[in-house]
């Protein structure tokens, strides 16, 4: 990786802990690096060892207990939850392992979805999600249904659907978890040329090697620590 890109996430020992019953579980203890911008990082440990609680506060679906984590300069530990809900809806698009598609909406409808939040108007919308499909080569698929479509091309929707606002980070947990072995090539391929066409920044949970390999970057978490990769 290009060692002059700016840092685009900054995390400062972050920790993070839950509460069952009286006890006080650690998840996360004193976590502290950046991820430049254009960055593929892939998140790699076993279950329970804090990577998915770790995406979910990169995303600014958690909150750490303490710690500082900046995207773009926000730091956003401390803004308040609708102030974070706006800041997510701008700037987060996500990518999940079972794609979280809307049954009753066609192709085009679901990626239209997070456009319904802003304030483009429907033509503007229109050529968004156009571009979107094209992008993820479903443009020949936009009236179909989930029903109607394999796993991968259900999972090239929904990052089609990520990407349509522009966002400034992407996040995926397991994104290719649901998948057989060609489907999931085809994916990493997409979210690949996502990184090095178009300068995305991608941070992935993952706990398939073969899938970390895409990534510019591996950190490895045990028991809420990192690593040596």
């Amino acid at each position: 990786m290009d060692s002059s890109k700016s840092a685009i996430v900054e995390i400062q020992n972050l920790f993070k802990s839950y509460r069952r019953g009286s006890q006080q579980i650690p998840v996360l203890e004193d976590i502290s690096f950046d991820i430049a911008a254009g960055e593929f990082l892939a998140l790699m440990g076993p279950s329970g060892s804090g990577k998915s609680t770790l995406l979910n506060i990169i995303a600014g679906i958690d909150k750490a207990d303490r710690g500082v984590i900046r995207v773009a300069g926000v730091d956003i530990g401390s803004l308040a939850e609708a102030e974070l809900a706006n800041w997510r809806a701008a700037n987060v698009g996500f990518i999940f392992q079972f794609y979280n598609l809307m049954p009753v909406l066609t192709a085009f409808e679901n990626v239209e979805l997070p456009l319904l939040l802003t304030g483009l108007s429907r033509r503007e919308r229109h050529e968004h999600v156009e571009i979107a499909l094209q992008l993820v080569n479903l443009a020949d698929r936009m009236d179909h249904y989930p029903s109607q479509l394999s796993g991968g091309q259900q999972q090239r929707v929904a990052i089609a659907r990520a990407v349509v606002t522009d966002p400034t980070i992407l996040v995926a947990d397991e994104p290719t978890g649901d998948l057989d072995r060609a489907s999931a090539e085809e994916i990493l391929r997409l979210m690949d040329s996502l990184v090095h066409q178009f300068g995305k920044t991608i941070i992935m949970v993952t706990h398939d090697p073969r899938a970390a390999e895409k990534a510019h970057v591996i950190k490895h978490l045990e028991k809420g620590v990192l690593t040596a990769s």
